[in-house]
């Protein structure tokens, strides 16, 4: 895990990606039980969008290019997966056009929701506390 001890905050990118029916695309990694956004932790040398473009492409079988990403600004949660740890994400927003994501890579599932919807889910605090749709 590429934390850094004193703060213990771990640096991603995460895309908010939001469908014709107005719902946030989540996935969850195998071995874990919460539904978080697409990205994760950055390469060496990677920018944040980069990092996002390259994550989309292995984990969700999305392509879209960095430039064409859009950035949403740089948000702060506690982290799903590692307690003690927050997450410092660069989130942007990703139109993926008729590109439809699947599972790929460490993930084990997809899903489209709403606010309603994860009422009923494990939701990491990132995706419930900033970008699910109403």
């Amino acid at each position: 895990m590429h934390a850094d001890s004193t703060n213990r905050s771990i640096r991603v990118s995460a895309a908010v990606i939001i469908d014709d029916e107005g719902r946030l695309l989540v996935v969850r990694k195998a071995g874990t039980t919460a539904f978080m956004q697409p990205g994760g932790k950055p390469e060496p040398g990677e920018t944040a969008a980069e990092t996002l473009s390259r994550e989309l492409a292995e984990e969700v079988g999305i392509n879209i290019e960095p430039d064409r990403l859009r950035p949403l600004g740089e948000f702060t949660a506690a982290a799903a997966n590692e307690p003690g740890f927050e997450v410092v994400a660069d989130v942007f927003s990703a139109d993926i056009g008729a590109q439809n994501p699947v599972v790929a890579a460490e993930i084990a599932e997809l899903r489209w929701i709403t606010r309603a919807d994860a009422d009923g889910l494990e939701v990491a605090p990132l995706a419930r506390e900033y970008f699910l749709p109403a």
